[in-house]
């Protein structure tokens, strides 16, 4: 493994990021001076692989989209990290033929399992792909929230058909195929023999309440949601939830 000099990342810190990077930044100290192998499934543009590359680590990014993965080379090429990112076409249900396994220290699947044909699948698929001690960043829609949004808009029907329903769909003109709860996800995860170590809640308040709030204070939206993101209850009503789980 690469000993080279790597430094954590800093990127812009938002309520929809802010919880999800304070982990990733504790598992890159604890590997400090090394240089990870990161693989980024559904990575689009590079949010979160352009600040990894930045930080001294390769990233390779695959995504479905030709011009998600046009807009990444860009921006790693702007930031001057060409060199440790890399772009590969391909969805998440064929992620098991795009790479080796146990060859990544790090994997991030954030947005990905509630729109592929078979979560199950590419979850193993990742935990092959993860060397002994590796671990995954899961980042997925929760299913409370999405009642909870249709609710307060008054879309009652809509409430109930996804909290009856088994994938947490509210119909057939749902845009995504499945939402999660923690229990769910985490049995997911289990199922590919990775174990679970953290969990918490991304947007656990900054998609209830109005816009002019959260830009009123927006340190004090971000102290509160990093405050509430690992406590149940507030945790599981979250937009999303993140999972942070471990090959053993």
């Amino acid at each position: 493994m690469d000993t080279a000099s790597t430094r954590t990342p800093r990127p812009p810190v938002t309520v929809r990021t802010a919880a999800v990077w304070a982990v990733l930044r504790r598992e890159l100290e604890r590997s400090a001076g090394r240089s990870l192998t990161v693989l980024d499934v559904g990575g689009g543009t590079g949010g979160f692989a352009v600040p990894l590359a930045e930080a001294g680590h390769t990233v390779t990014v695959v995504d479905a989209s030709p011009d998600a993965l046009a807009a990444l080379t860009r921006r790693a090429a702007d930031a001057g990290v060409a060199d440790r990112v890399h772009a590969v076409q391909g969805d998440g249900d064929a992620l098991a033929g795009l790479v080796e396994p146990a060859t990544a220290d790090l994997i991030l699947c954030h947005s990905v399992l509630e729109v592929v044909d078979d979560p199950a699948g590419v979850v193993a698929a990742i935990g092959a792909a993860l060397r002994p001690g590796g671990a995954v960043s899961l980042l997925v829609a929760g299913r409370a929230a999405a009642v909870l949004g249709r609710a307060i808009n008054g879309h009652l029907g809509a409430a109930t058909a996804l909290l009856d329903d088994t994938d947490g769909r509210a119909g057939t003109r749902d845009t995504l195929r499945r939402r999660y709860d923690a229990e769910t996800a985490s049995a997911l995860l289990g199922s590919a023999g990775l174990t679970v170590e953290e969990i918490h809640g991304v947007r656990v308040l900054a998609d209830l309440v109005p816009a002019a709030v959260v830009e009123a204070d927006q340190q004090a939206m971000l102290d509160l949601e990093l405050a509430l993101a690992a406590r149940p209850p507030f945790r599981d009503i979250a937009s999303q939830l993140h999972l942070f789980a471990r090959r053993p």
